[in-house]
């Protein structure tokens, strides 16, 4: 079962302040925007560029997910590797809220999200 409305306008508040926090200036943005997807239980955060063969068309490149356990009431963390699959975060592989999980994004202590 996905996330019922008001859990869902709960997400979407949140990862809009964070978004209005780590967007690049709108001058850059025609060249590297932040966007996020939420699908089911889970987030994703990722970056919009344009294809270097096409500057026309833009790519998303996955930069950090979270997956809500709802038995257990926590958030999954997990990274892209350059093996193009998701893997968990070891140093905070769980958290407690979407908000805790944005602040491990934001941080990015081990340059695993943003390089």
């Amino acid at each position: 079962m996905a996330f019922n409305d008001i859990e869902r306008q709960r997400c979407e508040r949140d990862l809009a302040k964070f978004m209005e926090r780590h967007r690049t200036h709108p001058h850059i943005r025609p060249k590297l925007d932040f966007g996020y997807r939420i699908t089911g239980h889970s987030i994703e955060i990722f970056e919009i560029r344009p294809d270097w063969q096409n500057p026309k068309q833009k790519m998303e490149h996955p930069v950090a997910k979270a997956t809500f356990v709802r038995t257990q009431y926590l958030w999954r963390v997990f990274w892209m590797r350059r093996d193009l699959k998701w893997h968990g975060y070891e140093p905070n592989p769980e958290v407690r809220s979407l908000q805790a999980f944005l602040e491990v994004v934001g941080r990015d202590e081990y340059c695993c999200f943003f390089g």
